[in-house]
């Protein structure tokens, strides 16, 4: 069985992992050797795809074909228009995991098929199955989708082997969550359990980048009277410098801000020079880091648990690294916070830990996970009716018993909500679907079973059957912000197209390299046996030579592969000389 990679697909940076034999979990670097790759997106003015190092290197220059935190957009109807091209959040997403997939397969010389993508625990059903449509057009096989506290948990417990109670702080750079999960070994079988998990779907690293940024412009503003949230470019790096800023801040307790040429007015051009001090951040973001107290509070409610019963704390995300939020958890808990993994990595190491699970090279663990959000239907009123309550072991089937409102009713809209308030108008509706052809009868008498299945992805799969006649209905939900599979076999078509254009160039570089390195040997073999050597074959050799170097920029795969193989032809010549 091939490799089942392990990604978190984050929203600033993402991260990717595997089980090597033995059971010990690599992190695959790169292809610019760096174990995390900036979740990013850009277009040359050219329509050439950029993805990661490089995408994020050129984004001041390049800002208006530049796409970042993604993840906040998916599993909505949301369009990103770059030259003049709208895409998905499905379709960056995509293009990131291509980017992730074309690296590991560099890094192992073979397919990688099969992937465990994470997801935050309180993702809706319309993100997750979103975030599946992104493997697919990736050319991946999603075998899970698995929670990232629950892959932390995963990361944290695999070698631990007394019971215990653990809270996931996971804080990354778009989206909050919390979860809480009981770790127990009996007989050497290991059971991870998540209890409860609860959380804020837009709350993170990005908001306290907003709040920095947001300082620095009035800042400059104050200063200059120039407001430089009206310059995108400007507005670009300000970004840039506001998360370095972040970044230092958690290591030290001043950082300085400075971008010369910045702005200019009358006088000549104007810097941002700017010193803030972690007391000064801290005061920016304190609300934010306090917004995280709540779903606290509701996941030790929902588990049933008491602070004191925590026994460990297990941070996730970037932005657990601000001293402030630290501070805060050691505040409501007195348990140690576990630093043994990095915090940028552990949800990686989760899923690829999830892979060996499932490719049967991990025996002995049994993952037991949580629906985070309830399943329900919209009934007379706009009410919704519970169907699958929030924080439910999944897999699970549900099934309950409805019927009509009206004498003689032919048939019923349902509306499938997702969400913990009262009235369907203010959670997410899932889609609408029409059971038809019910009986004529007295309103309340015919009887519609309505099945809501969940699957190990936490994905939901609904249907239901006419009691009365006993014809099922088939229910398809047409969720607004999914993807039919025409769209989606388009967009994979798409995404080889890029990749057909990548491989073309990587080719291309390898080629002019070989010609480059060949080239170099000759024309040492062609001083150091001048003597040895005839004016012909000089001759010959030297004009070959120039008509590689007039060739330098030529993009003509065919021409290039010619010319190489007479530079091979000559190099062996040389050599027997």
């Amino acid at each position: 069985m091939s490799k089942i990679l392990g990604i978190d697909l984050g929203t600033t940076n993402s991260c990717m992992a595997y089980l090597r034999e033995g059971g010990e979990v690599e992190i695959i670097p790169n292809s610019q050797g760096n174990r995390t790759t900036p979740s990013i997106v850009s277009f040359n003015e050219n329509g050439e795809l950029l993805v990661g190092e490089v995408a994020k290197n050129q984004a001041v220059l390049n800002f208006d074909r530049t796409v970042r935190s993604i993840k906040r957009y998916i599993g909505t109807d949301e369009k990103i228009n770059v030259n003049n091209k709208d895409y998905t959040p499905q379709q960056i997403s995509a293009m990131i995991l291509q980017k992730l997939k074309r690296d590991a397969e560099e890094h192992f010389g073979e397919i990688i098929e099969e992937v465990v993508v994470t997801v935050p625990a309180y993702f809706s059903d319309a993100q997750r199955q979103a975030t599946k449509d992104a493997g697919k057009i990736a050319g991946l096989k999603v075998r899970r989708i698995i929670n990232e506290p629950t892959a932390a948990a995963l990361a944290y417990g695999l070698d631990k082997e007394e019971e215990q109670t653990v809270l996931v702080y996971d804080l990354g750079g778009g989206t909050f969550d919390v979860s809480i999960l009981e770790i127990s070994s009996i007989d050497g079988e290991k059971t991870i359990e998540v209890k409860s998990t609860n959380g804020i779907n837009k709350l993170g690293g990005d908001d306290f980048d907003q709040k920095l940024i947001d300082y620095i412009i009035e800042e400059f503003k104050k200063e200059t009277k120039i407001d430089l949230s009206k310059d995108n470019m400007a507005l670009q790096s300000i970004k840039d410098a506001a998360e370095k800023c972040k970044i230092q801040l958690s290591e030290l307790k001043s950082a300085k801000i400075s971008l010369p040429f910045i702005s200019a007015n009358e006088k000549g051009p104007l810097h941002l020079d700017l010193e803030i001090t972690r007391a000064k951040f801290e005061s920016l973001i304190e609300e934010l880091v306090e917004e995280t107290i709540d779903p606290i509070k509701n996941a030790l409610t929902d588990a049933e648990i008491t602070e004191k019963e925590i026994d460990k704390i297990i941070l996730v995300g970037g932005s657990t690294r601000i001293p402030m939020v630290q501070e805060m958890l050691k505040d409501i808990f007195s348990v140690e916070i576990y630093k043994g993994v990095n915090p940028d990595e552990v949800v990686a190491r989760g899923a690829a830990i999830q892979g060996g699970v499932l490719s049967e090279d991990i025996k002995g663990i049994v993952l037991v996970d949580v629906t985070p959000l309830t399943f329900g239907l919209e009934t007379e009123g706009g009410l919704i009716t519970a169907i699958i309550p929030r924080n439910t072991v999944i897999p699970t089937t549900e099934t309950k018993i409805f019927t009509t409102v009206s004498d003689n009713q032919k048939s019923v809209e349902i509306n499938v909500v997702q969400g913990e308030r009262k009235f369907a108008k203010d959670s997410i509706s899932l889609g609408k679907f029409e059971l038809a052809n019910i009986r004529k009868a007295p309103k309340g008498e015919p009887r519609i079973e309505v099945t809501f299945d969940i699957d190990v992805n936490g994905i939901l799969n609904v249907s239901a059957v006419d009691v009365d006649n006993g014809n099922e209905q088939k229910i398809v939900i047409s969720n607004t912000y999914s993807l039919s599979d025409m769209e989606i076999e388009k967009m994979i078509n798409e995404a080889k197209e890029f990749e057909e254009e990548d491989n073309k160039k990587r080719e291309l570089i390898d080629l002019k390299n070989e010609m480059d390195s060949i080239a170099s040997k000759v024309k040492r073999l062609l001083r150091r046996k001048k003597e040895k050597i005839s004016e012909d074959v000089t001759s010959k050799t030297e004009k070959l030579l120039e008509e590689i170097e007039f060739l330098a920029e030529d993009n003509n795969i065919n021409l290039l592969r010619g010319k190489l193989e007479k530079l091979r032809e000559k190099l062996k010549i040389l050599s027997e000389i």
